[in-house]
């Protein structure tokens, strides 16, 4: 029975681009010492719905307030010029969808997993400091070129129904799981669902929480 590890997140989460040091060693951790028999999934959660709308400013000066929050606890890194080069608009659902339609050019698992997290990686990096804007699609579909892909395709597959469903489902089961926000991480063990402690400071932490529910 596949036990999983069920990462739910958002690309344009200031919470998930502090944890991002964190996530990475414990991915390289886990694939080190559990041999791959642990799956980790990757599950956008969406945290603001599709729309053309400038940013309300109170809203821009609480969001960047979030990310001088973040870079004081974890001594993150954040480009504050976003807010004067852009016009912000608080929609993060094209950048979720832009982590499942790069998968479409894809043949394999593998090839998958590592094209998404290239993808969200390079959201995160043009959006805190490159001070680009993965709200538009023409950003996420510059990135996407950037990494080696077919921006044509790209743009068609964002667009597309299979993505959309993909991405409605991926929203049903992050409300399914049992998070306290984004980022959160649930472990699936023997269909059992555990929330695993989130720690933006040492992975280890959560190495030994995830190695408790699978010993024997």
């Amino acid at each position: 029975m596949t036990t999983k590890l069920y990462y739910v997140h958002d690309p344009m989460c200031s919470w998930c681009w502090g944890f991002h040091p964190q996530w990475q060693a414990l991915k390289a951790a886990l694939t080190h010492k559990c041999q791959n028999s642990i799956v980790i999934e990757n599950v956008v959660g969406g945290l603001a719905k599709d729309t053309h709308e400038p940013m309300p400013e109170s809203m821009q000066q609480t969001i960047q307030g979030y990310w001088r929050e973040v870079q004081a606890q974890l001594n993150t890194e954040f480009n504050f010029d976003f807010w004067t080069q852009n016009t912000p608009r608080r929609s993060t659902f094209n950048a979720c969808r832009a982590s499942l339609a790069i998968t479409r050019q894809c043949h394999d698992v593998e090839s998958k997993d590592t094209a998404q997290n290239a993808m969200i990686d390079a959201i995160q990096r043009a959006y805190y400091l490159r001070a680009l804007n993965p709200s538009d699609i023409d950003v996420l579909s510059f990135l996407a070129g950037e990494l080696g892909f077919s921006r044509a395709q790209f743009e068609s597959d964002m667009l597309s129904t299979s993505v959309q469903k993909e991405f409605d489902d991926q929203l049903e089961l992050a409300r399914s799981l049992p998070i306290d926000g984004f980022p959160s991480l649930v472990l699936e063990v023997k269909k059992r669902f555990y929330k695993i402690p989130r720690d933006y400071h040492d992975h280890r932490n959560m190495l030994a929480a995830i190695d408790r529910l699978i010993s024997p």
